[in-house]
């Protein structure tokens, strides 16, 4: 029997008038055998495309006109919520994006293909949204609330979360009116949950209260192994996102699931697939206790990975692994300046500044010196005195990239600035013997900048003199005033007014 001849039969065709007296769900055949007779007809063989879009869209007529009662009233645990659960599934396949068998780097470039899939999202996604609509609708009914509820929710939320959180946002695979659909969806589905946002319907709305993340953890476990997960070009997005909106301290018992699938992420040779894994370890380390982290060695792996990418090129992910790296190093050691019994152990902050250091020193490409510079103050803050161990490179460091212009937003040299005064500032008794070389640098880039007619806007002008002097100010204080002995003769032979200004107020500073 044909799709259409069955709603005929259950005389669905059209949303029943109200104060109607015929109620379907008097004259209809249980929703048992109906549901039953939708599931033989998809999934038969040989349906054509268009057959089934038809077929969607007589579905969505059944739902808007079905009464709830005969759709849930009936409801037997093991018969209606699973072939709801499993009329879900066809559907989200039905919808779902072309799977990959081979390691294409991204889904295919077809045009017509992603039209079909925005337009059957959309589809279906209306199915969904009359399905929960009938849903909402029960909970004003003491009889059905509590079997919905309990019987019909667990079956479909998971599976219908996955297909709406896979279209919600703007990818290659959606269209205006599909990523309508799917936000309406959304957001219907987490009102129907009783929940207020994602973030409740996935980890409950207190401690003691479980929500949702494991059962859709649980769906894209499948998909999320080291043979599947590139076969669907949405599964990294889809669990990228749904880990980013559980939060501490939901997120720590399930740890075991969501580390691995960030480390097989991050381990891709892709940089689009490696910047998503570093940034979900970095939500990891940050929404989990250190304790759990440190259990079975977790930080060390996660450590050895992120160290691993700082031998890469790509600006955008040496910004990412730098900001993962700075929250890790807080769970892997205790602050470097309390070990006192081992000063020049290798800990990873160390480890990790020289060879920093190490690529700064050599690299040429101005976006990757201007992520490394405005990383490094970090780096030496957590150090604090024992950053007199990298002094010497360090200071090479500083001097070469306070002698390059970097355009027109000067970000390297303005995070140099801000280096050379953090390492003042905590290795100040070894600053003395460098006087020389740094204020020979400052005064030259003081001068550099003030004689500039280029690009450079005067705010980021005023900000490098700015920086520059505050340095030599506090060069100054560690040397014991014989910054302004030097920049006494300096200040009658200038005729500069930029750098006479400079000049002045380090002397003018007590």
């Amino acid at each position: 029997m044909e799709l259409s001849s069955l709603l005929k039969s259950l005389q669905l065709e059209s949303p029943p008038e109200r104060g109607d007296p015929e109620c379907p769900a008097a004259t209809a055949p249980p929703a048992e055998q109906v549901l039953s007779q939708i599931l033989l007809l998809f999934s038969a063989e040989g349906v054509s495309g268009s057959a089934k879009a038809g077929m969607v869209r007589d579905l969505r007529v059944l739902f808007e006109a079905a009464d709830c009662q005969w759709l849930f009233g009936g409801c037997h645990p093991n018969v209606t919520p699973k072939l709801l659960g499993d009329l879900v599934s066809v559907l989200c396949h039905y919808a779902a994006l072309l799977k990959q068998d081979s390691d294409t780097g991204g889904p295919p470039s077809n045009d017509d293909f992603y039209t079909t899939v925005a337009d059957r999202t959309a589809d279906v996604g209306l199915v969904f949204l009359s399905l929960l609509a009938k849903v909402e609708a029960t909970k004003g009914s003491r009889s059905l609330g509590n079997v919905v509820v309990r019987q019909v929710l667990p079956h479909c939320l998971g599976l219908i979360y996955i297909f709406a959180a896979t279209h919600h946002a703007e990818k290659p695979w959606t269209s205006s009116r599909s990523r309508s659909v799917a936000q309406e969806l959304l957001t219907l589905l987490v009102q129907v949950a009783g929940c207020g946002s994602v973030a409740e319907f996935l980890q409950g709305g207190s401690e003691d209260e479980e929500g949702r993340f494991a059962a859709v953890m649980g769906l894209l476990k499948p998909e999320l192994t080291k043979a599947t997960w590139k076969c669907n070009p949405a599964t990294k997005h889809v669990f990228s996102w749904t880990l980013r909106q559980v939060t501490r301290p939901w997120l720590s018992p399930h740890l075991e699931s969501v580390l691995p699938p960030s480390l097989l992420l991050s381990d891709d040779y892709q940089e689009e697939n490696k910047i998503l894994g570093v940034c979900c370890l970095h939500h990891i380390i940050l929404n989990v206790p250190a304790a759990d982290l440190n259990q079975f060695n977790r930080a060390q792996v996660v450590y050895h990975a992120l160290y691993h990418h700082l031998y890469v090129r790509e600006a955008q992910l040496i910004q990412v692994v730098l900001l993962c790296l700075l929250d890790l190093l807080l769970v892997l050691e205790k602050s470097p300046q309390r070990l006192s019994q081992e000063p020049r152990a290798a800990t990873p902050c160390h480890e990790v500044l020289q060879l920093v250091l190490t690529h700064m020193e050599a690299e040429h490409r101005l976006p990757l010196r201007r992520v490394y510079a405005r990383n490094l103050p970090a780096f030496v803050k957590r150090l604090g005195i024992l950053v007199a161990q990298h002094l010497k490179r360090l200071e090479r460091v500083i001097v070469g990239y306070l002698e390059v212009c970097d355009g027109p937003d000067e970000a390297a040299r303005l995070g140099i600035l801000e280096t050379l005064k953090c390492t003042i500032q905590h290795a100040w008794p070894r600053m003395a013997c460098r006087l020389a070389v740094l204020l020979k640098a400052l005064l030259k880039m003081i001068w550099g900048v003030s004689t500039d007619g280029g690009l450079t806007p005067q705010p980021v002008k005023t900000a490098l003199l700015h920086g520059a002097t505050e340095c030599l100010i506090l060069l100054d204080h560690c040397s014991q005033g014989q910054v302004k002995i030097l920049l006494e003769r300096i200040y009658h032979s200038c005729d500069d007014c930029s750098l006479r200004s400079c000049i002045r107020q380090v002397q003018e500073n007590t």
